[in-house]
């Protein structure tokens, strides 16, 4: 929600976060450069077979915690990063696995929870 506040002459806008059962980000990066996985502070030599990397924002924030659950259960993911604070969700494995995991969530989520989802994207 945006508001419009004038004092003086001067306009200040005030923006607050609303919430809503969303996720609005999933992605899958098949076979990332070492490069990103140094950055993102994963460890690319423990396993040949992590060759995909899937995240995801979830709305509500806590939501991470469930999508986390599901994506583990789904597929043979690894999960890297869960932040029940912002939503953010990492996961590894291979791209098949990777993209199963995300699909899940998304399936899940929208079917038995009624959040909104956006389309699973890749690069």
């Amino acid at each position: 929600m945006r508001n419009n506040l004038s004092t003086e002459g001067k306009t200040r806008i005030v923006q607050e976060l609303v919430p809503g059962k969303q996720i609005t980000i999933a992605h899958l990066i098949a076979n990332p450069d070492k490069a990103l996985y140094k950055k993102l502070e994963l460890d690319s030599d423990r396993d040949d077979s992590r060759s995909a990397i899937g995240t995801l924002t979830v709305s509500p924030a806590q939501a991470a915690v469930i999508a986390a659950d599901i994506a583990i259960k789904a597929a043979g993911v690894e999960l890297r990063f869960v932040d029940q604070s912002d939503g953010t969700l990492l996961v590894t494995g291979t791209a098949s696995e990777t993209e199963a995991a995300l699909k899940a969530v998304l399936e899940y989520m929208e079917e038995k929870m009624g959040f909104a989802v956006c389309p699973l994207t890749r690069t």
